[in-house]
């Protein structure tokens, strides 16, 4: 995936049509953890999505013959589709039930599961809804922590969370696919640190034009075509394991 900020012909996020389109297309489903009474923080939800990307990128049933592998790369050479839908209650347990990984934030669970074809999701996952999402933070977000990747959402953009939430799985999973071996495997002995916060309008400009990753999302919900997310510091992974083995002494 090229980090310039023109889109390659043939990238995943594009609105126009490319060659990934005429793939057999596949969506990566994201389910999060809402109960009423006690809903998760945005922020907390926004991160843990992304990281429950990078989980599922970098697990071993996704990897060579594993039995994830071909829904893996069957999905990541059409669109670049995530969906995010809540459940909660017997709805959550149920999804549970199903094959797939559950990682953990603060105050949140967002279970991510292998991709299915765009019109083939589990019964279990195509009942849940995609709206109810709208999160807010209880207290504002801490400064990003400036030595792990930052992914950073356009300001000028209103999203709900479930929509964001795929939004911020777009930008990890480019500062993945940006890394070596020895990269990838420091971010998971990391736990895949990062931040996720929203520019002001001057950073934001700043972003779009040094040469990182960008998410130009390609408008087939809520917000027309157009950039979302920015990743910045996804060089810096490589020191996160050295920062948590010099932490622990």
């Amino acid at each position: 995936m090229s980090s310039d900020p023109t889109p390659a012909d043939d990238s995943p996020f594009r609105s126009d049509p490319t060659s990934r389109d005429e793939a057999p297309q596949f969506v990566l489903p994201l389910v999060v953890h809402i109960e009423k009474a006690a809903p998760p923080a945005r922020t907390d939800a926004l991160e843990t999505a992304a990281r429950a990307v990078l989980t599922i990128l970098s697990d071993e049933r996704s990897l060579g013959d594993g039995e994830w592998a071909q829904a893996m790369r069957d999905w990541q050479d059409a669109r670049i589709r995530k969906v995010v839908r809540r459940a909660r209650g017997a709805e959550w347990r149920r999804a549970e039930a199903l094959p797939g990984i559950t990682v953990t934030g603060r105050s949140v669970e967002v279970r991510v599961f292998p991709p299915v074809p765009l019109d083939g999701w589990p019964k279990d996952l195509a009942r849940l809804q995609v709206s109810g999402t709208d999160l807010d933070d209880p207290e504002p977000p801490a400064p990003a922590d400036p030595t792990a990747p930052v992914l950073w959402l356009n300001p000028e953009l209103d999203m709900s969370a479930g929509k964001t939430m795929a939004q911020t799985g777009h930008g990890a999973q480019l500062a993945w696919w940006e890394l070596s071996e020895k990269e990838r495997a420091a971010w998971r002995d990391a736990d895949f640190a990062l931040s996720v916060r929203t520019a002001d309008p001057a950073r934001w400009r700043e972003l779009t034009t040094f040469g990182g990753p960008l998410v130009r999302d390609a408008g087939f919900t809520e917000i027309a075509p157009g950039l979302t997310v920015a990743v910045e510091g996804h060089d810096r992974v490589s020191a996160l394991t050295e920062r948590a083995q010099h932490s622990a002494g």
